[in-house]
């Protein structure tokens, strides 16, 4: 039969990787989920920020680009999806 203290130096690293789970990694894939989401689910005329600060309107989406227009001389710009960092308003028509 097994002895309780063949087992008590492993209770501290199992709580360590307990606590470690909980406070880093699940919050993590937490954040990940939620921005996944978010960058599925934009529409055109949507009002994005981009992660290097860009802002412009959706106006084509593709599998892994999005064209955006910026500023008032109507610039495009074709970024990556994953590129996408904030989605500031939706349509509201």
């Amino acid at each position: 039969m097994p002895n309780i203290q063949n087992f008590s130096g492993l209770i501290i690293p199992l709580g360590f990787l307990a606590i470690f789970y909980f406070l880093i990694i699940r919050p993590q894939q937490k954040r990940e989920a939620k921005t996944r989401e978010m960058r599925n689910n934009l529409k055109i005329k949507d009002e994005i920020v981009t992660i290097g600060g860009i802002k412009g309107k959706v106006l084509k989406i593709d599998d892994d680009n999005i064209t955006i227009e910026i500023g008032e001389d109507k610039t495009k710009l074709i970024v990556a999806k994953w590129a996408i960092g904030n989605v500031i308003t939706g349509d509201k028509s």
